[in-house]
């Protein structure tokens, strides 16, 4: 049998390593186009920004060695032209010669990955985009000749933010422009916290505007929403497109994505011929549905995946949560599972709950807060979806988060995990536990939870009390709420019209919680203001930046 692939990134050399394993009788040839394979994409920000990251160290291993190691045939600078699913063989350029060649396949793989998505400006040699270490080796070359002052970055995804620390830490001045209201994949409320940060850090973020025009030597950029900006260079990083031009003529199936559709045994619609990694569609563990979320994690799992189905295996691809996490400076982002705009459009009936919360014993210098959003299902009690963001601890409780979403775990059962604690990595009650008693106490006990955007939506329905203390109230709080100190609810209450919604809410959450189970016994109906006042003020004081 002979196998031919498509690509020697990640997938493709995960498919590989692990047909070789199982097989060695198996002829394994690969094509690829460019010079390096296997290499850290994940890292080229880095590589960019930090000086003691090298080159060898984004790229550990070269052709040779693979070949050798795998005892199977690499042609990198190959780039594969078409391919003949009837005739089963493929059409092969040399990019150093520029010869042309067929081969032929018993099993093909397309391991093709993904490229940048442009901007309408592309003859401008101060745009940049960053996929592989070629696309790095120029920015970096770039950064260190001319050592430019200012940066625009497009798109606030995690590549962007990504360059928008190693840019800072360059001394570059950065602004970010986005087309959209909040960064990136990040749900608004979340995603304000982290504009508030990058503010502190002297990062500008435009949203809601796009490029209209860039002068002809890139240092003039002017926006639709009349804004100029003057920069030395720009990075684009407005997200990716799958590599599967050289497919047109072969009859593959393309998912909405432009991805290659395949199925769990990652087959595509085609006889004996695969596709695995960013070239390829993906489908959500959770609703079943064809999704595209170009992960290095992923790519790295349907190549094993795929090598041992190949080679007599019986593994299948579950799907995925999309889980991710980047950083920026010394914040961090999480997310697995659902946001909300999708559970929503699924048809969930859907409970939210934003619970701020240290990521260890607070009397630690290292103690940070971290806000989690966490989304689930009313009627089956169904964990969907959570984002995280915090300083530290953040990739602890989203890997926990995930691990509890693949296995399908309700929120009650979340207060009964084991987690391990110490001060100095948790607190006893650990963030996560936390998350499933207030998603518990909402969805299946009396202790109703709204959220500050519901209530600014339903304002008038609600009386809202303050539980915190006077000198908090007076320093700032929620217009026309009243302040009623939790040691003063319970004798206080008689004045109170038990006819009236109640929204009570302290400055996190915890006392407001304590607030609400006095109202509630007493006969009250009463809801927490979800993450407390510091939510609420966050999220309504909160001011987008359109035009600078």
């Amino acid at each position: 049998m002979k196998i031919i692939v498509i690509g020697a990134v990640a997938a493709g050399t995960s498919v590989i390593a692990k047909a070789r394993r199982n097989s060695e009788s198996a002829e394994i040839v690969a094509y690829t186009s460019g010079g390096d394979i296997s290499y850290s994409g994940c890292g080229i920000p880095y590589y960019i920004g930090e000086d003691y990251i090298k080159r060898g160290n984004l790229t550990p291993r070269d052709a040779k060695w693979f070949e050798s190691r795998f005892n199977m045939k690499l042609n990198i600078n190959h780039k594969v032209l078409s391919v003949n699913p009837n005739l089963k063989t493929i059409e092969v350029l040399n990019e150093i010669t520029g010869e042309t060649f067929e081969d032929s396949y018993d099993k093909l793989v397309i391991a093709t990955g993904a490229r940048p998505r442009k901007i309408d400006f592309n003859n401008n040699n101060n745009i940049f985009y960053i996929r592989d270490v070629e696309t790095g080796d120029v920015l970096k070359k770039f950064i260190h000749e001319t050592s430019p002052k200012k940066a625009l970055i497009v798109g606030s995804g995690y590549i962007g933010l990504e360059m928008v620390e190693n840019l800072v830490q360059k001394g570059i001045e950065v602004t970010v422009i986005e087309t959209n209201s909040s960064i990136g994949r990040i749900d608004p409320e979340i995603s304000i916290y982290l504009e508030k940060y990058l503010a502190k850090k002297g990062v500008k973020i435009i949203f809601n505007d796009r490029i209209k025009n860039i002068s002809e030597d890139g240092k003039s950029i002017y926006t639709e929403n009349g804004n100029t900006l003057e920069v030395d260079f720009t990075v684009a990083a407005i997200g990716v497109i799958p590599n599967v031009d050289f497919l047109k003529t072969s009859g593959i199936e393309l998912g909405k994505s432009g991805a290659i559709k395949v199925n769990k045994y990652l087959e595509t619609n085609l006889q004996d011929v695969y596709a695995v990694g960013d070239c390829a569609t993906t489908y959500s563990l959770l609703t079943g549905d064809e999704t595209y979320v170009p992960l290095g994690s992923t790519a790295n799992k349907m190549g094993r995946i795929l090598g041992d189905r190949l080679t007599g295996g019986n593994l299948e691809f579950k799907g995925i949560l999309g889980t991710s996490i980047f950083k920026v400076f010394d914040m961090a982002f999480a997310s697995t599972g659902l946001d909300e705009k999708e559970a929503l459009e699924k048809g969930y009936s859907i409970e939210i709950i934003h619970n701020i919360k240290p990521n260890q014993t607070e009397y630690l210098e290292t103690s940070r807060e971290m806000i989690i959003k966490a989304i689930a299902d009313r009627k089956t009690g169904k964990l969907l979806g959570v984002q995280i963001l915090g300083e530290n601890g953040v990739d602890k409780r989203i890997d926990v988060f995930a691990t509890l979403l693949t296995f399908g775990a309700t929120v009650d059962q979340l207060f009964h995990l084991d987690l391990a604690y110490a001060p100095p990595f948790s607190t006893t009650k650990d963030p996560v536990n936390y998350t499933g008693m207030i998603l518990n106490n909402a969805i299946n006990g009396k202790n109703k939870i709204i959220t500050p955007k519901e209530l600014k939506e339903k304002r008038d329905e609600f009386l809202v009390i303050d539980v915190r203390s006077k000198s908090q109230y007076e320093t700032a709080h929620i217009e026309n709420a009243i302040n009623i100190p939790l040691e003063t609810l319970r004798e206080k209450v008689k004045e109170l019209d038990k006819s009236k919604k109640i929204a009570v809410h302290c400055n996190k959450g915890v006392t407001g919680n304590m607030g609400q189970n006095i109202l509630l016994n007493l006969g009250f109906n009463a809801y927490n203001i979800s993450g407390g006042y510091l939510n609420y003020s966050t999220l309504n004081n909160s001011s987008k930046v359109s035009k600078i």
